[in-house]
C-alpha cells in the first residue's frame, strides 16, 4: 500500500475537503491497488479516510463521495420507459452506483447485464468496495460479463429495452482508444439494433458534446439532454447524460407513410 500525499491526485474528491483542513488534519490519501487497462493504460484505486476513488492517471472516473450523476442515469432512464420489466444493459461496473439504482428501479422481473473490461474492477467489487456494491452482485437479475460492452451490443440485435454507458469520462474513447466507436456513428447504429422499439440509450459525460448529440439525432434516435451538478452542493462542475429513444414501431410506421 502505497501512500500519495503529494501526489496531483490530492483533487479526488474522496478528500475535497483536504484543502480546508490544516496540514496537521489532513488524510493520507492511500493507493490501494493498480488495474491494468486491456490495451494499456492503467486505473489506481484511492482511499481517503472512508472515501474511495478509481483514477486514471491524474483524472477522478469515479469517487464513493459523489454519484448523484451516476445513479440518475439508471431512475431517469426507467421513468422514460413504458415499463420496467425488461432487460437492461449497464456498460462498466465502477462503484456499483448505477447498478445499485438499476436494480432500485427496475422490477423484480427484470434482467440485467452488466459488462466489465477489466478484471480488477470486479475484484475490488468483491474486495475493498464490496461495502458499496452490498449483495446487488448476487441478485438473481444480475449477470456479469467480463467483456467489452460494445461486443455485447453488436451480438444481440433487438434485445435491451434500455443499455446504459458510463464506461468512459464522455462520449470519446478518453480510457481506451477502443471506446471511440461506441460514440461513432457505427457504434450508434449497433446500439440502435440492440434495441427493441421503444428502447432507451442513456450516456454519462462529465462535460457537453453538442457533435455527440448530433450524431444521435443522426443515428435516428429522439434525443434528450440533461445536465446535472457534478456533486451535491456543485455550482461550477456539472454531469450531462443523453437519453436517446429509438422510436417505437407504431411512430416508424408513421413516419414512413
Amino acid at each position: 500500500m502505497n501512500r500519495d500525499d503529494d501526489s496531483p491526485r490530492m483533487a479526488a474528491t474522496a478528500c475535497r475537503q483536504q484543502a480546508k483542513a490544516a496540514p496537521a488534519d489532513r488524510l493520507p490519501i492511500e493507493t490501494l491497488d493498480i488495474a491494468d487497462i486491456p490495451g494499456g493504460g492503467q486505473l489506481h484505486l484511492l482511499r481517503c479516510g472512508k472515501e474511495f476513488s478509481i483514477q486514471f492517471g491524474n483524472d477522478e472516473l469515479m469517487g464513493s463521495q459523489d454519484h448523484i450523476s451516476e445513479m440518475a442515469l439508471a431512475t431517469l432512464t426507467s421513468e422514460r420507459l413504458s415499463h420496467n420489466n425488461g432487460h437492461v444493459l449497464v456498460g462498466g461496473l465502477g462503484m456499483g452506483f448505477t447498478l445499485d439504482a438499476v436494480l432500485s428501479a427496475w422490477s423484480a422481473e427484470a434482467l440485467v447485464t452488466v459488462a466489465e473490461l477489466v478484471p480488477q474492477i470486479i475484484a475490488w467489487a468483491e474486495g475493498p468496495l464490496a461495502h458499496l456494491f452490498k449483495d446487488n452482485l448476487s441478485d438473481p437479475r444480475v449477470s456479469l460479463r467480463l467483456s467489452d460492452v460494445f461486443d455485447v451490443i453488436a451480438e444481440r440485435p433487438d434485445h435491451f429495452d434500455a443499455i446504459l454507458l458510463d464506461v468512459d469520462n464522455g462520449p470519446d474513447g478518453f480510457i481506451t482508444p477502443a471506446n471511440d466507436r461506441l460514440y461513432s456513428h457505427a457504434g450508434l447504429a449497433a446500439a440502435y439494433a440492440a434495441l427493441r422499439p421503444g428502447g432507451l440509450l442513456s450516456v454519462w459525460s462529465s462535460y457537453a458534446d453538442d457533435e455527440f448529440a448530433g450524431r444521435l439525432e443522426e443515428s435516428g434516435f429522439y434525443v434528450d439532454e440533461i445536465i446535472l451538478p457534478a456533486y451535491i452542493g456543485s455550482g461550477d462542475r456539472w454531469h450531462n447524460i443523453w437519453f436517446a429513444a429509438k422510436p417505437a414501431e407504431s411512430l416508424r410506421l408513421t413516419t414512413m407513410q
